[in-house]
């Protein structure tokens, strides 16, 4: 999975590049660009091992690229840049620092937040009219089902946009998605809004979302949001076990345990996946043993992967 760190200039991307991959880069970069994997902890998969005794133990990761700061005279670089992503984390900047401009001149997350996404749509809106303009030419020329129907879900998209409302959040049927999978959308892709703080608020990160007035970025669909303290993270990414605990200690705080995202692809030739809970695998001590409890289920190629699954993919060769 590849994630797209994206902002305006000077609200902490790079600072969240380097927390998450552990990457030594200058903070202020500008417009560079950044590259750099992260993998992802999961101390459930070390409980499988135990049981299987595998020679390797390959963690998941996520590739991360820091687009740096989205201005507008390299707006056009920077969404191209972002098409190629699968999910968008974009930090938007809430911390006081005099220090430290605003490119806009005042701090104001929400409308951070909006702005860009209207330049993401603004992007997929040219693309459809410039789509629908062919679309329309060759269905004048001869009938075409399929063309039709892609019109017709492009209308339906376009009609979205113009209501200042991103395609994340537009439900579509499994065919009109088919029309149109060859676009790569950027308001379609998931977003995560990283709400950058300030050390003061270190304490009070569960509240940020309320105390900031920000509610109506999150609980959409194919978005979430999440706060942090940028700088103070940078400085525990850096610093040894024993050493991060004082400074978190300090800010009368606990070390924090990372989240993982579990990530499957089912490959040609999939007959069908016996499904167990890790938790439910673990108790029992082997597959076999869970199948005797009756906690394997089997799944077709539709199910949707759950946290904590255990998945044996059955495939003709």
């Amino acid at each position: 999975m590849q994630a797209g760190i994206i902002g305006l200039p000077q609200v902490g991307k790079t600072t969240l590049f380097r927390i998450l991959t552990k990457t030594h880069v200058e903070g202020k970069s500008g417009a560079a660009t950044h590259v750099g994997v992260a993998k992802v902890p999961e101390p459930r998969l070390l409980e499988l091992a135990k049981l299987y005794h595998p020679k390797k133990v390959t963690y998941a990761s996520v590739n991360y690229v820091d687009l740096g700061g989205m201005q507008k005279e390299r707006m056009r670089e920077a969404l191209a840049q972002l098409r190629e992503v699968d999910v968008i984390a974009h930090v938007i900047r809430v911390f006081e620092d005099p220090s430290v401009p605003h490119s806009e001149g005042s701090i104001d997350p929400l409308r951070d937040a909006t702005n860009l996404d209207l330049e993401l749509m603004l992007s997929d809106h040219d693309q459809i009219t410039r789509r629908l303009e062919r679309v329309e030419k060759d269905l004048r020329k001869k009938r075409d089902p399929a063309l039709e129907t892609e019109k017709a879900t492009l209308e339906k998209c376009k009609a979205q946009l113009e209501a200042e409302k991103p395609l994340r959040e537009l439900e579509l049927t499994l065919e009109e998605k088919k029309s149109i999978s060859g676009f790569l959308f950027l308001s379609a892709r998931p977003v995560l809004y990283v709400l950058n703080l300030g050390d003061e608020e270190a304490d009070k990160l569960d509240t940020a979302v309320g105390r900031h007035k920000l509610g109506q970025l999150g609980g959409r669909p194919n978005s979430a949001v999440v706060a942090v303290c940028g700088r103070l993270e940078a400085e525990l990414a850096e610093m040894e076990e024993k050493e991060a605990a004082e400074l978190l200690a300090s800010y009368g705080l606990q070390a924090a345990k990372a989240a993982g995202v579990i990530h499957s692809d089912i490959e040609k030739g999939f007959i069908r996946a016996e499904v167990v809970r890790w938790n439910d695998l673990v108790a029992a001590g082997s597959i076999a043993a869970a199948k005797e409890k009756a906690q394997v289920r089997l799944e077709g190629k539709e199910y949707a992967v759950q946290e904590g699954d255990v998945i044996l993919f059955r495939h003709s060769g």
